[in-house]
């Protein structure tokens, strides 16, 4: 069901009809300067040299594999990080804040929550490709819409949906990386996003998943109980959100960032066999990255030598989760879910070191 749909039968009132303008305008604005007119940008210089311009992130400030943890480390991480992805980190919050504020709680709910867990999860993944945020980005909106009564299935859809079914990377990847990895970026992606859905669906059998939302024509009816859109709750949505999420979101990437040498170590290119494939599953469910940073270090990890196995596992556990992402979706989501989300991913890292090594092969 789309926005116009729904607006047309819940008889707007002027206020949320402004509410929808708004949230709207916060969705194409920010999202037109923080990823749209960039990545249109990126695809025409990659379209004409079909070479990444970035470097690898987990070696800024010289870090080395082997280094110890260290300040330096964490330090110069953590700012590349956040130069990096601070004007999608703001645009998600406030297109957070702005859903809490200005929409009907009923309404994320009526868009995206379907009969079936994997229509659900199809609706969920559809929705977050448009925003094409990184794991991190992508979890106070997630996070949200969960506390709006979207279901497990379709909130987690949204959060993998924005990372791994980003249009803009698939492009990229074909621009700068042999096909193959195009190729399995996009089905193991999907069949990712598909697979955690199902599997927190089947786990956590939230009644919200067999139950309609309420109609939408009853949410903004007159009367004393309506919903009203409120400059107040946008601020105060926007404070919650930020002194929640930042902080912790904040600590861990330092955390990360300090520790990337001894994570560097594992993804050597001496390290073969079907064990570090798993390992490297594992890891890169930790590693933060923002959109896109996984290129420029399958491309090194390529050139170096890296199996197809190992490049594979990657492909997919770099962007798909993060432990600062998974850290702030937990509350809503709850640890359970987002211990099942974690774990498919894993599992998809192996799949997707599977399928990338015969493809490799052709």
């Amino acid at each position: 069901m789309s926005l116009h749909t729904l607006a047309a039968r819940a008889r707007l009132s002027p206020g949320t009809a402004a509410g929808l303008l708004l949230c709207a305008a916060v969705f194409v604005v920010g999202l037109s300067w923080a990823k749209w007119m960039h990545y249109s940008s990126k695809a025409v210089d990659l379209g004409q040299t079909h070479r990444w311009p970035g470097s690898d992130i987990l070696a800024t400030g010289g870090v080395t594999a082997g280094d110890p943890p260290s300040w330096h480390a964490a330090a110069t991480f953590f700012h590349a990080y956040v130069a990096s992805i601070w004007p999608a980190l703001v645009v998600a919050l406030l297109l957070s804040a702005a859903v809490q504020a200005f929409l009907p709680p009923s309404w994320p709910a009526r868009l995206l929550n379907r009969r079936s867990t994997l229509s659900s999860a199809l609706a969920g993944g559809a929705a977050g490709m448009p925003s094409m945020m990184c794991t991190c980005c992508a979890a106070p909106v997630a996070a949200t819409l969960r506390r709006n009564g979207v279901t497990p299935p379709a909130a987690v859809a949204y959060w993998l949906g924005n990372p791994l079914l980003n249009p803009a990377v698939l492009v990229f990847l074909l621009m700068v990386a042999p096909w193959q990895w195009s190729v399995t970026r996009l089905v193991i992606g999907l069949v990712t996003v598909i697979g955690a859905a199902a599997a927190v669906g089947l786990a956590t059998r939230d009644p919200l998943a067999a139950t309609p939302a309420p109609r939408p024509e009853l949410v903004d009816r007159p009367g004393p109980g309506r919903f009203r859109p409120s400059p107040g709750r946008f601020a105060a949505a926007l404070a919650k959100l930020a002194l929640t999420l930042l902080p912790e979101y904040a600590i861990l990437v330092l955390v990360i960032g300090a520790y990337r040498g001894r994570l560097l170590t594992i993804t050597e290119p001496s390290h073969r066999g079907l064990l570090i494939v798993v390992v490297v599953s594992l890891v890169g469910v930790l590693v933060v990255l923002p959109t896109a940073g996984e290129i420029p270090i399958l491309l090194s990890l390529a050139v170096l030598g890296a199996s197809p196995g190992v490049l594979g596992a990657l492909l997919i556990t770099l962007p798909a989760v993060s432990l600062p992402g998974a850290a702030m979706v937990a509350r809503s989501f709850g640890p359970k879910a987002t211990a099942i989300t974690a774990g498919v991913v894993v599992a998809a890292g192996l799949l997707s070191a599977a399928a990338l090594s015969s493809l490799s092969s052709l």
